[in-house]
């Protein structure tokens, strides 16, 4: 079935950390984390309505500028989410530049942002060129469990892990998929067209069979008849993970095995080898064979090691055998929480700035 997101790697795996969520159908895009956004070209960036930022170290934050740069003068909304502190940074982002030459007739750009953490958003505000980008405070929305966004195609949701600052792990939930099968439609007699957008949004939120679509404006049908006769085929949502920045320790291998269970895609950070893991845990990062690990636990149907340590350039063969070994090691005979003892956290510091 033709997949509603081709998720992509914005840089190569020695590089910032950043994934582009590209809509198939329909001008538009998402980013979990905005570090170096060098690789996208403007039109792939001005396709992106909504980011989601894991925490705010420079190579996680810093393509803010390039994207704010492009906006600017565009009459869009964009969305950001993150943990704690995320308003804190657009607004001093916002701050560092002079805005004397916006006014109400400039272009109407927003940067609608919110801090979340498990207890729901916090601090949701609102940045709009016309007003110089002063803060305008919102109330903020609420929360359902861990979803930040509820979309009437999919959710994103998200878990909170340790990096020694919050750092979020991010999941894109398809609610259902939804195929058009032309053979099936032309054989009804119908085409192709912008009416299929209305069908589908009909069937991913369970609408009545009855209801009825106006493919012309002298030909009706309803939802029944396109799934009865095939034109329409339904499957399971696409789940994609990302996770990066977090220590190996026992409450964040909970949490992002819970968020990464049975995903189809998961990219997940696998900084560093196995015999550097106490560098590695003094960074409160993973090593390749922590990273396949979880994703062995998780279930996942396809795993992409990222965010290689620089340390290792020359040498991303051996990161990625020791995350295979771990991904495909045999496990039957051992129980889940004795597969891979957590790092001692008396080994963690507060060293956690770069992969370095």
């Amino acid at each position: 079935m033709t997949l509603l997101i081709q998720p992509r790697l914005v840089n190569d795996p020695f590089s910032d950390a950043g994934l582009l969520l590209d809509f198939r159908f329909g001008n538009r895009a998402m980013l979990f984390d905005i570090g170096d956004l060098s690789p996208l070209s403007p039109r792939e960036i001005l396709r992106v309505s909504h980011v989601f930022v894991s925490h705010m170290h420079m190579d996680h934050f810093a393509g803010f500028d390039r994207l704010l740069r492009l906006f600017l003068y565009r009459n869009r909304t964009v969305h950001f989410f993150g943990p704690p502190g995320l308003t804190a940074a657009v607004q001093a982002k916002l701050n560092a530049y002079t805005w004397n030459l916006l006014d109400e007739q400039s272009h109407d750009f927003m940067i609608a942002a919110c801090d979340w953490t498990p207890g729901g958003f916090h601090h949701c505000r609102l940045f709009r060129a016309r007003s110089g980008f002063a803060r305008e405070d919102t109330a903020s929305t609420s929360a359902e469990g861990n979803v930040l966004l509820d979309d009437p195609d999919f959710r994103v949701e998200a878990a909170m892990l340790d990096h020694g600052v919050p750092c979020l792990a991010f999941a894109f939930q398809e609610k259902i998929r939804v195929n058009v099968q032309k053979p099936q439609l032309e054989a009804l007699g119908l085409r192709v067209g912008p009416w299929l957008s209305e069908a589908k949004r009909a069937v991913r939120r369970g609408a009545d069979p009855k209801t009825t679509l106006a493919p012309t404006a002298d030909r009706h049908i309803s939802v029944g008849e396109l799934l009865g006769a095939g034109a329409l085929r339904t499957g399971p949502g696409q789940r994609i993970v990302y996770a990066t920045d977090l220590a190996f320790n026992e409450a964040n291998l909970a949490r992002v095995v819970a968020l990464a269970h049975g995903a189809n895609q998961l990219f997940i950070e696998a900084g560093f080898l196995q015999e550097d893991r106490e560098l590695a845990a003094a960074k409160r990062h993973l090593t390749a064979a922590e990273a396949g690990t979880i994703a062995r636990l998780a279930g996942v149907e396809h795993a992409v090691p990222m965010h290689f340590s620089p340390r290792y350039l020359g040498h991303e063969d051996e990161l990625r055998a020791e995350f295979m070994a771990n991904l495909v090691a045999a496990s039957a005979s051992q129980p889940r929480d004795e597969e891979y003892q957590p790092l001692d956290n008396s080994r963690y510091d507060l060293r956690f700035d770069h992969l370095r």
